[in-house]
């Protein structure tokens, strides 16, 4: 049976100390890539319209301005949502302007990258990002006594009773 399917390995990590530090990246013959073109057809014709309505990736018509957007939109929303919690005004700029307009740039060794602007939201790893967080989702309730949303840093879960067939809730 003819291969139709390499690997091509790509460095992992910065130094190799065994074969685990390469990951592979799949080659495929453009038969193969025919076939996964009609079997992603098949897959998404039987999907909801929209699983995700922020993922941005992959979909078509989408770009990083969009998720971009998105993230002002929500942050703008997060300050509103501090405000009504009793924050002072000047304490919600504050943290606005954390959220936006962020210079950034890149070090290796003695090299550094010119320095772009993100306008993405909260870093991960700032220490503030966790609070806003779960400040931007602190009112995110079941709208049944039955279910219950339970959160762990940015992944939540919905557990609800089914009963006699009834899903609505």
């Amino acid at each position: 049976m003819p291969q139709y399917h390499y690997h091509c390995p790509v460095l992992n990590k910065s130094t190799v100390s065994c074969l685990n530090d390469y990951r592979p990246i799949g080659l495929t013959t453009i038969v193969i890539k025919c076939f996964e073109r009609l079997f992603k057809w098949h897959i998404k014709t039987q999907l909801p319209p929209s699983l995700d309505p922020l993922q941005f990736a992959y979909c078509p018509k989408c770009s990083m301005d969009n998720a971009i957007v998105m993230t002002l939109h929500l942050a703008l929303h997060l300050i509103e949502k501090l405000s009504l919690l009793g924050l002072s005004t000047s304490l919600c700029n504050w943290i606005l302007d954390f959220l936006t307009g962020r210079p950034q740039s890149v070090q290796i060794g003695n090299c550094i990258s010119s320095t772009t602007t993100l306008s993405t939201g909260a870093p991960q790893g700032c220490v503030l990002s966790p609070l806003l967080f779960t400040l931007l989702t602190h009112d995110y309730v079941a709208m049944h006594n039955s279910n219950h949303i339970i959160n762990f840093t940015n992944h939540t879960a919905v557990v609800g009773l089914i009963s006699k067939k009834y899903e609505s809730a």
